[in-house]
């Protein structure tokens, strides 16, 4: 459901920075717009039209109270876009980071890091503060946020005799009451780092260290924590949902094929739309050996290094981050806000999404350093095979990839 891979007009972006013409380079330095109306370009990598257009309203609404301009455009293909503008020595003044993607471009010197010139800026959540954070700057306001939960099929479980006393709290009862569902498969997640993620946070690992230099891979929670999963696996508890015949985890549980799944609060909209008749509910995920632990998925309002209107971008970016946008925008296309003051008007509106919400507390966010991507999408492919495959080996293999990646 989530794509992590890099394309090619990353590399072009690399290269660029790596030849003289880097955006930290102080010979070009942009130079400041002094007077006039700025006339900022807003490039984003949008979800759809409800997105596109209130993200347009809010521009055309800041223009108008600042006198400025805002040129909204919704990106085909936004990585590529940025590789190829950046690389041109051109790009937008504002536009959306996804965090997988945060540090090769804050490593190059391509973003301006504002972070901390946004008001209340200690009022973001702190693991999506952490998320974009790169060498103790806190570089791009998060715009809002993500998180893994467990979605329960309420008619399937009541089916097979299960009640509210029965959802699982930690890895034991949820290997119990997997063994208790019978006719579906009881638990479906996908294939990759971005859901079995879960289970190694859950047991006090992940894939680096907190400040992203350390390759952390091979180690004896990480084990635990896919050996876990593979036991679920091996016992047919649970599957892959590409065993299935899904694409994803919210495809085989809107199919009935499960009675569980591990997903994001785009499986709502989701559920909506496919399968409407299915009658579900979300609860925070089962805690593990180490207490509860979750993945956030998140996105920053970027500002360029390079932009000429640096004064005008993060006023722009202040209006975008501000409680009643954020929560305009919730209502708009259903994201979840990125700061704290917000929480308890969001979730007057959405009770539905308070396990959702409650997981940023506590959630890990992507791989926090650059040149990872090849190194994630081997891991994924060892993941694939774990019913199989030793875990170890899966790990140790991770282990020289990141550490050769990080140098």
């Amino acid at each position: 459901m989530k794509s992590l891979a890099i394309p090619a007009a990353a590399a072009v972006l690399m290269s660029a920075t790596a030849c003289g013409s880097g955006f930290d380079d102080q010979q070009a330095a942009p130079q400041q717009q002094s007077s006039g109306p700025a006339a900022l370009q807003v490039l984003m990598a949008s979800s759809g039209d409800a997105e596109t257009n209130a993200v347009k309203q809010a521009a055309e609404s800041w223009a108008k109270a600042s006198g400025n301009t805002a040129t909204v455009t919704p990106a085909q293909d936004i990585h590529q876009q940025l590789g190829q503008a950046f690389a041109g020595s051109n790009p937008p003044d504002v536009f959306y980071v996804d965090a997988a993607r945060f540090a090769d471009y804050a490593s190059v010197g391509a973003l301006e890091p504002y972070g901390d010139k946004i008001s209340d800026s200690q009022d973001f959540y702190p693991s999506l503060r952490e998320t974009f954070t790169y060498d103790g700057k806190f570089y791009c306001a998060p715009k809002d946020f993500s998180t893994l939960a467990l979605v329960v099929n309420d008619e399937l479980w009541k089916k097979n005799g299960l009640t509210d006393d029965d959802l699982p709290t930690t890895w034991d009862e949820l290997t119990a009451v997997t063994k208790r569902i019978k006719g579906v498969t009881p638990l479906t997640f996908g294939d990759s780092r971005d859901r079995l993620g879960v289970f190694m946070v859950q047991a006090g690992g992940w894939i680096t260290s907190e400040d992203g230099k350390q390759a952390t891979g091979d180690s004896p929670e990480n084990l635990a924590a896919l050996e876990y999963v593979k036991g679920l696996l091996t016992g047919k508890q649970a599957q892959y949902a590409k065993a299935l015949d899904a694409e994803w985890g919210g495809e085989a549980f809107g199919k009935g094929k499960a009675a569980m799944t591990i997903e994001g609060n785009w499986i709502k909209g989701a559920l909506r739309a496919d399968y409407p008749d299915v009658k579900f509910s979300v609860h925070e995920l089962p805690a593990g050996p180490e207490g509860k632990g979750t993945l956030s998925f998140t996105q920053c309002w970027g500002i360029a290094a390079k932009s000429r209107n640096k004064a005008a971008a993060i006023d722009f970016v202040e209006a975008m981050t501000k409680t009643d946008q954020q929560l305009a925008f919730a209502e708009a296309f259903g994201v979840m806000p990125s700061r704290q003051a917000a929480k308890e008007a969001y979730l007057k509106e959405f009770p539905a999404d308070a396990a959702f919400v409650n997981g940023v507390e506590y959630a890990q966010g992507p791989v926090n350093a650059p040149k990872m991507d090849s190194v994630l999408s081997d891991f994924d492919t060892g993941l694939q095979q774990l019913a199989t495959q030793d875990p170890k080996t899966i790990l140790a293999r991770l282990q020289k990839n990141t550490e050769s990646a990080l140098g």
